[in-house]
């Protein structure tokens, strides 16, 4: 039964939906009535699609595409196919409806925009050029390859064409897809209601509206049949309106125009000439428009001259057969005139031979009975002639039912012709105008007018939407003889009076007082005339011929005429059971039920068609709906209030709906309801008011939802301007009424609350997500050690929990961020413009979500065992985007973050200081001072942690100015007492291995001790970084150190200089014992006189040596060509110091030649060894040494006169002691 009267609703529907269509220029109910603006909708995107998408982008990825990328481009790719694409929330904006290209656009716009900014500039090439070339290679991906491109194209212009522009069959083909109407019921019912005829369907509305008041006139009767208003005093009120929208109706239909001819012809064809032989082109007739004030009504305010008919005339002269007593070269010509047409027209001149012309004449008359002239005549060439010879005429009678086909019609000719059968043909049609709805001889008689009963040439003739009249012309008059409106008459079939001679057919027309009795020749006839009346009178009962008569008349009607046509739709409306619909009343149906059906099944086909309309209609469903309403009399709130409801339902199962839609629909409903319409006060219906109180109640919870869920019903920000134009339905909702704007601070109460549920909604889902992926992981991972020892794996998994806890909540946390920063990028512009204070709100969201994770991240704090520092990647991730973040930094929970970590860092520290302490006493208690790195494996291991200690608690970057400063200087402080202990523990090392060194000519400067130099110097060039702040001495550390390390590198440069010394200080003592004057003197000279001279040169050499191999080993083991430049310039010059003053000690004495030889291998060899190691020269040239060289020059001079002496064999007397001191002191001087 149920689905039994759903499709008879549907029928009725269609009906009613049949008849707006037809009337959407007819009646225009919908004038002046306000309508939604659309915009232009983008095609959606189906699951199909977006599959198709999926598999284009990983084809990209992949490289099986032809489209050229950079790094930066397919890594925003990959980045924009995770974060989205692959998404739940692209699913679920797909499956809204509401996706289109555009919106996967604006989302890969919006995260591009966001890395080319952090791109380095590149000169000639902006960063918008960047953007636009990525979006382009963007469509190319999306849209394929050219073949589907040019497809998917021409159907998409389809459809746009389709949705813009609708005629009346595609919004019927609409309409019958929308309500499930089969094609034959439609073309059965179009044909049954003649809805292809306007005066039938204007009939028809006029019956409706006179239906319509008599119905008010029964309410206004019988209150009962009113509905309960809010107020009791409504129903007056209530009754006016709906007199008001009947008679706005009927307005609209008065003031249509009813004589509106058409000004193209049938043929086109070439024109009359004048009958003075000029050529002009005649005048095409113009249908003229009678205008008659619609409250004139009755009989006594009609008058002959508001009666005004215009007819247009055709004739068409094609050819001419039968002129035989005129040459075949003669001319001939036709005139033609037309009484009351004003000018003769005549065709061109052809010869008699060529009769032929096919030419037009077309006149404009006012009368409805008119003859037509033509003549034949040929040209007289005679030159005293005055006029041609006429050859024949023609006179035809013409009506308005005239619409002759070519055919040859006999022509009079002259008495004294020789042609007596001269035929023309000829094509003729008088036009009848729309305002002439019926016209004929009928017989007819009355009380009043046409008192006798005689045949008479009557009209039907449409003063004005509401007035018809009943006229009666004779031949040549314009102007009806008489004549009788139809107003308040009745028209019925009759059956046979035999009392009148004359007719067969009759039919009446009856009002109180009056009756006029009316007789056609045909019945096919009567029944045009009583059809014509009937729609004219306006009346409810429809005529219906007797049955007997009917049954009997039918059968010889031709087949084509309307009668046949007409019964032979209603036969077969009613073999398919579409007579009940066909017959029924509209005034009957419940239009408000009835649109609501209409309404829901549009807004469905609406929504599963492929533009992503989000519940607008198209133009062509709007102006359809609109229609309906206005023609039925439906409430505009009635409709508001279905549409909201029928919104709401879809949008509450997951379907995108534009909240501004929703917000008009409810605007519109509250002013009426609160009785703030912009046209007035109206009547509120008391089911409309617990309507609109459970919409509003809905609508609320529905905002609210929306608003907590914000980033699951508006993914990515989408669909456009959504997420504000729901912000502003809910200031909108929270109003009292429609005048007093509701206080900001409810509107942000409400707002701040559904905040708070949407930072727990959004990290229960980040928590889930989270455990989905950690589960899947181990259950992986599980599956993979799945061979190993059972207890080792529980212990193993029992030993890695702590850690495991500690990555699950780094990976929430990685999460978190990147869920705040879309909130900034996709959500937070739409809602600052919506509200100036919604930033306060988005902070307070901000810290209510991380509030939540707080509590887990201090679950996981206290399950970690005591002294791990694997949490400290989690503060440092958060701490970075909270510092960056100035909404956030400094805020709670930055602040409880601090509070967390700080006994973390600090313990951290003084463990590592401890540790690092350790290490330096046992690693230089252990240290073997093998070369590592720079220095040696403990000081390398020393510097190292420090190093990474100060990084790391640099990396921290605690927020907390104060305490980041207290832990810089804890840091620089220990760094400097560390390198300060270090470079201790390694001066008492080199003088430890300095004095178990050897004191002859066989030391060679150990690695070891070359490892404790660079170890040193290395500490001298890492405490500018450890022990100062960004190369800034602040707490003077690296001052102090660096005084510390240059006093201990002094005393190594000492050391070793000293180890030297006493090296040349033990050669020369061994030399003091050739001095002259010793008693021990005689005898080493003694020893030494068999010897020669190379001999004595070997402990100088043997000195060289040893100095040569400890700078040979110094110059490859350290590091600091400073430190050896200093270290052997000290070297130098202690060592020509010592010797000078040895030499100064024996400026009395004279050398010996062993002495000499000595003295100068040294002196020789070092100047050259340290010449070549890069000492200046003005230190090599010093004081002492050009006294040395002098003094041995002296005494190499003396010991070669002594060899020369010696070898001669003479005897040469030496000079006195005191001579030779002299010249001693000379060359010393």
């Amino acid at each position: 039964m149920h689905r039994s009267h759903r499709k008879s609703q549907l029928k009725f529907l269609s009906v009613s939906l049949a008849v707006s269509l037809l009337l959407l220029t007819l009646s225009s109910s919908s004038r002046g009535r306000t309508r939604l603006v659309l915009c232009r909708r983008a095609f959606k995107i189906q699951k199909a699609q977006l599959q198709l998408i999926k598999e284009r982008f990983t084809a990209f990825l992949n490289g099986d595409s032809q489209i050229a990328a950079d790094e930066a481009f397919i890594n925003s790719v990959k980045y924009y196919v995770e974060i989205f694409l692959k998404s739940e929330r692209c699913t679920r904006l797909v499956q809204s409806n509401a996706c289109s290209n555009n919106d996967l656009r604006e989302i890969f716009k919006k995260i591009i925009e966001k890395r080319i900014r952090i791109l380095p500039d590149v000169d000639g090439l902006s960063k918008e050029t960047v953007t636009n070339s990525w979006l382009i290679k963007f469509d190319t991906i999306v849209k394929g390859d050219d073949d589907q491109r040019k497809g998917l194209r021409q159907a998409q212009n389809t459809a746009t064409a389709f949705e813009l522009v609708q005629n009346k069959d595609q919004l019927y083909e609409i309409f019958q897809n929308i309500l499930g109407i089969k094609k034959f019921e439609h073309q059965l019912l179009f044909n049954a209601l003649q809805l292809e005829n306007s005066d039938e369907q204007a009939a028809a509305i006029r019956r409706e509206l006179d239906g319509q008041m008599q119905k008010v006139a029964a309410m206004e009767k019988n209150r009962k049949l009113l509905p309960k208003f809010i107020v009791k005093e409504m129903e007056s009120l209530f009754l006016e309106e709906l007199r008001s929208s009947i008679n706005l109706l009927m307005a609209n239909l008065e003031s249509l125009p009813v004589s509106k001819g058409t000004t193209d012809s049938k043929y086109g064809l070439r024109k009359f000439k004048r009958y003075n032989n000029s050529f002009r082109r005649s005048r095409r007739g113009t249908a003229s428009s009678i205008k008659s004030d619609s409250g004139e009504s009755s009989e006594a305010a009609l008058t002959k001259l508001d009666v005004v008919l215009s007819f247009n005339v055709e004739v068409i002269v094609q050819e001419v057969q039968g002129v035989k007593s005129v040459q075949p070269t003669k001319l001939l010509y036709c005139t033609m005139e037309v009484e009351g047409g004003g000018e003769k027209l005549q065709t061109d001149r052809v010869e008699v031979s060529k009769a032929h012309w096919d030419t037009q004449g077309d006149f404009t008359i006012t009368h409805p009975l008119t003859i037509v002239k033509v003549r034949l005549f040929v040209e007289n060439s005679r030159m005293i002639s005055m006029s041609d010879k006429e050859l024949g005429k023609l006179l035809v009678k013409l009506t308005p039912n005239t619409n002759r086909t070519a055919e040859w019609c006999k022509m009079e000719t002259p008495k004294n012709s020789p042609d007596h059968d001269v035929k023309i043909r000829l094509t003729m049609r008088m036009d009848r105008p729309q305002n002439l709805k019926c016209s004929g001889y009928l017989y007819v008689i009355g009380k009043h007018v046409w008192k006798k009963w005689k045949k008479r040439f009557m009209a039907l003739v449409q003063v004005s939407q509401y007035t018809f009249a009943m006229c009666s012309y004779k031949e040549k008059k314009s102007d009806p003889t008489e004549m009788s409106t139809l107003d308040g008459y009745t028209v019925d079939y009759t059956e046979p009076v035999t009392d009148y001679d004359g007719g067969r057919f009759f039919f009446s027309i009856t009002k109180e007082g009056e009756t006029f009795m009316f007789a056609s020749d045909d019945d096919n006839e009567r029944h045009l005339w009583v059809q014509a009346m009937y729609r004219a009178t306006g009346q409810a009962h429809k005529p219906q011929p007797p049955a007997s008569i009917a049954a009997t008349n039918n059968a010889k009607a031709p087949v084509n005429s309307p009668l046949s046509r007409i019964q032979g739709d209603a036969d077969k409306a009613r073999k398919h059971g579409m007579d009940e619909f066909i017959q029924a009343d509209p005034c009957q149906f419940d239009h408000a039920d009835l649109f609501k059906i209409l309404q829901t099944l549009t807004l469905d086909y609406r929504l599963n068609d492929m533009f992503a309309s989000l519940g607008w209609f198209n133009p062509g469903q709007i102006f359809v709906l609109d229609e309906y309403c206005a023609r039925y009399g439906v409430r505009g709130c009635h409709r508001h209030l279905t549409y909201l409801d029928e919104l709401l339902g879809r949008a509450e199962k997951g379907l995108a709906i534009d909240a501004t839609l929703m917000h008009y629909s409810f605007a519109f409903c509250a002013s009426h309801v609160h009785g703030n319409r912009p046209d007035g006060i109206g009547t509120v219906i008391l089911a409309e008011k617990d309507k609109f109180d459970e919409i509003k109640d809905r609508l609320r919870n529905f905002l609210e939802y929306q608003i907590t869920n914000f980033r699951f019903c508006f993914p990515m920000g989408r669909p456009e301007g959504a997420l504000k134009a729901s912000l502003s339905l809910v200031e909108r909702v929270l109003m009292k009424d429609i005048v007093t704007p509701v206080p900001a601070e409810e509107v942000k109460s409400l707002i701040r609350k559904c905040l708070e549920s949407a930072a727990l909604v959004n990290y229960t889902k980040i928590s889930a997500q989270n455990k989905s992926e950690d589960d899947a992981k181990h259950s992986t991972s599980h599956m993979a050690n799945h061979h190993n020892d059972s207890h080792h794996h529980h212990q193993g998994s029992m030993d890695g929990q702590p850690l495991r806890k500690i990555e699950d909540i780094l990976h929430i946390a990685e999460l978190c961020i990147d869920l705040l920063q879309e909130n900034q990028d996709f959500y937070a512009e739409e809602f600052k413009s919506a509200f100036d204070w919604f930033s306060d709100l988005l902070v307070e969201h901000s810290e209510i979500f991380w509030s939540l994770f707080a509590v887990d991240l201090e679950a996981v704090l206290s399950s970690q065992p005591p002294d791990t520092w694997n949490a400290f990647p989690v503060f440092q991730v958060l701490n970075d985007y909270l510092s960056n973040e100035p909404s956030m930094s400094g805020g709670k929970f930055h602040q409880q973050l601090k509070d967390m970590f700080a006994p973390l860092v600090v313990r951290y520290v003084d463990l590592m200081e401890s540790s690092i302490a350790q290490s330096i006493h046992k690693g230089f208690e252990k240290e073997t001072w093998k070369p590592h790195g720079h220095g040696c494996s403990s000081s390398e291991d020393m510097l190292w942690k420090l190093n990474a200690l100060q990084t790391f608690i640099s990396d921290l970057h605690w927020p907390d100015e104060v305490f980041a400063k207290h832990l810089e200087q804890r840091l620089k402080l220990m760094a400097a007492d560390m390198i300060e202990s270090c470079v201790k523990r390694t001066l008492e090392a080199y003088e430890g291995w300095m004095a178990r060194s050897r004191k002859s000519t066989d030391f060679v400067i150990p690695s070891e001790v070359c490892v404790m130099i660079n170890v040193v110097l290395h500490f001298k060039s890492e405490s500018l970084k450890l022990c100062a702040v960004s190369g800034v001495d602040k707490h003077q550390y690296h001052t102090k150190i660096d005084e510390f390390i240059e006093k201990i590198s002094g005393e190594m440069n000492r050391h070793f200089v000293d180890k030297f010394v006493e090296i040349l200080n033990g050669i020369l003592v061994k030399l003091s014992r050739y001095d002259e004057g010793s008693l021990l003197a005689p005898i080493f000279s003694l020893a030494k006189a068999s010897t020669t001279s190379n001999i004595s040169g070997d402990l100088g050499r043997q000195y060289v040596n040893c100095l040569r191999s400890s700078m040979e080993q110094i110059r490859q083991r350290v590091t600091d060509e400073l430190f050896i430049l200093a270290m052997f310039e000290r070297l130098y010059t202690s060592q020509m110091t010592i010797i000078c003053t040895w030499l100064t000690e024996r400026m009395d004495r004279a050398l010996n030649a062993h002495q000499v030889n000595c003295l100068s291998t040294i002196i020789k060899k070092s100047f050259a060894e340290f010449e070549l190691q890069g000492i200046p020269e003005e230190v090599l040239n010093s004081k002492n040494y050009q006294t040395i060289q002098n003094r041995m020059r002296l005494e190499e001079a003396t010991a070669a006169v002594s060899e020369t002496t010696s070898l001669s064999g003479l005897r040469v007397s030496m000079p006195k002691f005191s001579m030779l001191e002299k010249a001693k002191k000379m060359a010393l001087s």
